[in-house]
């Protein structure tokens, strides 16, 4: 699977708030919030359900994967999304960073993106 997804009882809000502190913990920061649905919203389309795009970043991890390689800054900075599914569920989910390091055939940064993306699930786990 591309991707890793979990479910919370938690409001959106009350999720992303979570989340936000528990990457700070592994020293990531929200670079950028997007929400999608007001911004739609804004457009003239609508989105019936939430939808919201966080944009994180480590300075460190991201320092040394793009001066190994920088086509990896095509995958940076690492994308969270909380939204309400269709069934009224919240859902953290995010695209592993394993599986897309794999698209720049550069093996030694598989173990980076490994690390990577198992302190970014347990942020999530945490956030639950």
């Amino acid at each position: 699977m591309f991707h890793y997804t979990i479910e919370t009882k938690k409001s959106i809000v009350d999720a992303i708030q979570s989340l936000e502190e528990n990457l700070k913990e592994e020293k990531f920061g929200v670079q950028w919030q997007f929400n999608v649905k007001e911004t739609l919203e804004n457009k003239g389309y609508e989105l019936e359900k939430p939808f919201t795009v966080l944009e994180v970043c480590n300075p460190q991890e991201a320092q040394n994967v793009l001066s190994a390689n920088q086509l990896i800054g095509y995958f940076l900075p690492c994308k969270i999304v909380v939204y309400e599914d269709n069934q009224g569920i919240t859902k953290i989910g995010m695209p592993k960073p394993s599986a897309l390091i794999q698209m720049v055939e550069d093996e030694s940064l598989q173990e980076v993106a490994t690390d990577i993306e198992n302190r970014l699930m347990a942020c999530m786990d945490k956030s639950k």
